[in-house]
């Protein structure tokens, strides 16, 4: 397997994973991805160079973006806020490779690349209900900081989401 930056051509093919990874989600009855999200971000985490992808020869494995910043990022408590932090978004692993370890490893990759890139903490948010995502957080040494970020889609509907972060070690 192989980690590199996402191309334009990888447009069709990364947009198929993550149908695939939302239907799978809704079968599971974690309702918090849609048509809309992720999908309609991949283009611009492109764009600027900070989607990353897991490939095996013609194959995307998985895929997550790491941003400077997030609009949650002063709703919880973080352990220093003042250090450089990057943010884990859009992680998600193609349904086909799922409990094959693909996550952990995609989560040591991450912290090494912000590690390179003088991050001090690799940081996400993740929904309340995703209690898969939370027990590979935790299960990858990632500590859950006090505070909610409530990140309001519209009138009927919010995602509750937990703050986690990591050192990097630098």
């Amino acid at each position: 397997m192989n980690l590199r930056l996402a191309e334009r051509d990888d447009l069709p093919c990364l947009k198929l994973m993550y149908k695939k990874m939302v239907d799978n989600m809704n079968r599971n009855e974690i309702q918090i991805w849609d048509e809309i999200y992720p999908c309609e971000f991949l283009s611009e985490d492109i764009e600027k160079k900070r989607l990353y992808l897991f490939v095996t020869n013609d194959d995307i494995i998985a895929a997550f973006a790491l941003c400077e910043s997030h609009l949650g990022e002063d709703h919880v408590k973080w352990t220093n806020k003042n250090d450089k932090a990057l943010y884990l978004e859009r992680f998600g692993v193609n349904i086909d490779y799922l409990r094959k370890g693909i996550g952990s490893s995609m989560i040591k990759k991450a912290i090494e690349l912000a590690r390179y890139k003088s991050a001090k903490y690799l940081r996400l948010f993740v929904v309340d209900v995703n209690e898969p995502a939370i027990q590979l957080y935790l299960k990858n040494g990632f500590k859950k900081v006090e505070g909610i970020y409530d990140e309001i889609i519209d009138d009927d509907f919010v995602l509750y989401e937990y703050g986690f972060e990591i050192e990097t070690a630098i």
